[in-house]
C-alpha cells in the first residue's frame, strides 16, 4: 500500500510539474503623483503633493490569469483600494481578446462602495477596445449600474519611447442618474519611456468632462509615474 501511494504521488507530480513550469508569475510596483481612475481623482485633493503607492501580482498559465492590484487612495473612509481579477486572454484571426471579472475592494469601508464588473476587450495592432459592466448592486456607492466603453492606443514612436492614448465614456443606469450620477467622458495622452532593468517612467495629461457636475475630481492634471516590473 505504501509503495502504491508513493507511485501515485510520483505520477501526480509528473503531471503537475510541467503545468507549474509553464505558469508565469510577475509583480509590479509604482509611485504616481496622482492616481486617477477613469479620469477622476482617487488621491485626496487636499494632499496634492502626496503621491500614491501602487503595486500588485499576476499569475498566468495557458491563457488563464489571476491577479491583484493595490493603491493608496484618499477619497473614502479607507486608505486602500484592492483589486482582484481573473479571466482568459488569447489571439484569434489576427486579433487579441480578453474576458474576465474584476472586483474593487475597499477594506474597512462603511460606505458600501465595493464594486464588481465583467469586461471584454478586442485588440488589433496598437488599438484595443474594451467594455466593462457593473454586475454588483452598486457602482462605487451609487445604487444601480454603469457601463464603461474605452478605446486605448499604445505605439512605440522611437526606441524605448511609447505614445499612450485613451478615451473612455461612463454611462450610468437610470437609477444611478436619479441619485445624481452624470455620464462623462475621460481622456489621457502621454509618453512612456523604458529605462531598462524593468524600470519605466510615464508622463501623461489625464482628465474628464462634466467638471461642473463632478468638480475638481475630473480636472485635467499632468501625472508622472515611475514603475518597476519584477
Amino acid at each position: 500500500m505504501k509503495k502504491t501511494l508513493i507511485t501515485l504521488a510520483a505520477a501526480a507530480a509528473a503531471v503537475v510539474a510541467p503545468s507549474l513550469a509553464m505558469a508565469e508569475v510577475s509583480a509590479n510596483v509604482a509611485v504616481t503623483t496622482k492616481y486617477k481612475f477613469r479620469g477622476q481623482d482617487q488621491s485626496d485633493a487636499s494632499k496634492a503633493a502626496l503621491p500614491a503607492i501602487q503595486g500588485g501580482f499576476d499569475w498566468s498559465e495557458g491563457g488563464f490569469y489571476l491577479g491583484n492590484w493595490n493603491s493608496s487612495i484618499g477619497w473614502a473612509d479607507t486608505g486602500t483600494e484592492m483589486d482582484f481579477y481573473g479571466g482568459y486572454s488569447g489571439e484569434a484571426a489576427g486579433m487579441s481578446y480578453d474576458v474576465g471579472v474584476l472586483h474593487y475592494y475597499y477594506p474597512g469601508t462603511t460606505l458600501g462602495i465595493n464594486t464588481t464588473e465583467l469586461y471584454g476587450s478586442l485588440g488589433w495592432g496598437p488599438l484595443t477596445a474594451k467594455y466593462s459592466r457593473t454586475v454588483s448592486g452598486k457602482y462605487f456607492g451609487f445604487e444601480g449600474a454603469a457601463g464603461y466603453l474605452e478605446l486605448n492606443a499604445e505605439m512605440e514612436v522611437a526606441s524605448g519611447l511609447t505614445f499612450v492614448g485613451h478615451v473612455g465614456m461612463t454611462s450610468f443606469s437610470s437609477d444611478a442618474k436619479a441619485q445624481g450620477a452624470v455620464n462623462y467622458t475621460d481622456y489621457k495622452l502621454g509618453l512612456g519611456y523604458d529605462l531598462g532593468s524593468g524600470f519605466s517612467v510615464e508622463g501623461a495629461y489625464i482628465g474628464a468632462t462634466k467638471k461642473a457636475d463632478w468638480g475638481d475630481a475630473n480636472k485635467g492634471r499632468v501625472v508622472f509615474t515611475l514603475s518597476k516590473s519584477l
